[in-house]
């Protein structure tokens, strides 16, 4: 076994045939971690979300955004038997050591290359442990070992007024903002709400930024975006709401939905934020919370976030 930084990986290996990944993020909650990759590639990235989620049965989900691939994955092992085209590829071993993330990941030929050397060279990667290179009719296969991050969601609603302004864009310019300041801005989810609402200004939408932050950054990441909206925001209603982890409860997801469908009161959505475990914080008002809360619920179903219930 080799260990590489993802330097000593460029150095070693300038071939042709290598496509780095632009980079990895890996996100711990309890017994499940959320794995972030930039691909070289975009549409072409599919096959691997296929062929991981076929071949390893430690992969729960695995879904594409461009080339943004995302494994929710189980801490342990996987039955990874390689096989040509079948099962080519896989996540052989997913674990956590402290603030460490180690996964294991074995291809076959050009899938192999993939596991070892072009993940090794991507932004966020600490080291690989290279076992086995690949490439033609090889396997490949090698450890990416990663800082443990924590998944932060932010809901947010009510920023702007009848006259002006527009809260999908604001938001997503405060993660922008926090990007440039260093901060894994991972998403942004436009969540639609209930159409008839009265109270609306228009489209009736509230916002999800998905961040990935260091252990004990979130409090800091929570002021930050309350300090750009407060400065930012057009409306005396501005709210957000905080989810830390990678699971959406039970509770939480149903108010969402519910929040598509009727008309919902700001002590409902503390109810039920005090009983998920999520932080409300009041920017400029209260009436806010419920879209902030409302976009929580549903951010990680992006066919649900945009339906409308007429």
């Amino acid at each position: 076994m080799e260990i590489l930084t993802p330097g000593d990986l460029k150095d070693k290996f300038q071939d042709p045939w290598i496509a780095p990944y632009e980079k990895v993020i890996t996100m711990v909650d309890d017994q499940k971690v959320e794995i972030v990759e930039y691909h070289p590639c975009i549409s072409g990235s599919q096959w691997m979300i296929y062929q991981y989620q076929h071949s390893s049965d430690i992969v729960l989900n695995a879904k594409r955004d461009g080339n943004k691939h995302t494994f929710l994955v189980k801490v342990g092992k996987s039955n990874l038997s390689l096989k040509p085209s079948l099962h080519a590829a896989g996540i052989e071993e997913v674990s956590v050591d402290d603030d460490e993330v180690k996964v294991v990941h074995a291809g076959l030929a050009g899938a192999g290359v993939g596991a070892a050397m072009c993940r090794g060279m991507a932004e966020g990667v600490k080291r690989v442990e290279l076992q086995d290179v690949g490439g033609g009719s090889k396997v490949g296969r090698a450890t990416v070992v990663t800082p443990r991050m924590e998944k932060i969601v932010i809901g947010v609603d009510d920023t702007d007024t009848k006259e002006e302004g527009a809260t999908w864009t604001l938001a997503h310019n405060v993660g922008a903002e926090l990007a440039r300041q260093g901060y894994n801005y991972l998403d942004h989810v436009t969540v639609q709400l209930y159409p008839h609402n009265p109270n609306k200004t228009q489209n009736c939408v509230a916002i999800a930024l998905v961040f990935a932050v260091n252990p004990g950054e979130k409090d800091a990441l929570v002021q930050k975006v309350v300090g750009l909206l407060k400065e930012k925001t057009l409306s005396d209603k501005t709210a957000i709401a905080v989810l830390k982890g990678l699971n959406v409860p039970d509770e939480l997801r149903e108010y969402g939905k519910s929040a598509k469908r009727s008309m919902l009161t700001v002590e409902e959505a503390e109810k039920v934020a005090k009983n998920a475990g999520v932080e409300l914080v009041e920017v400029t008002g209260s009436q806010g919370k419920i879209g902030a809360l409302a976009a929580l619920g549903v951010y990680n179903d992006i066919e649900e976030a945009v339906k409308v219930y007429y």
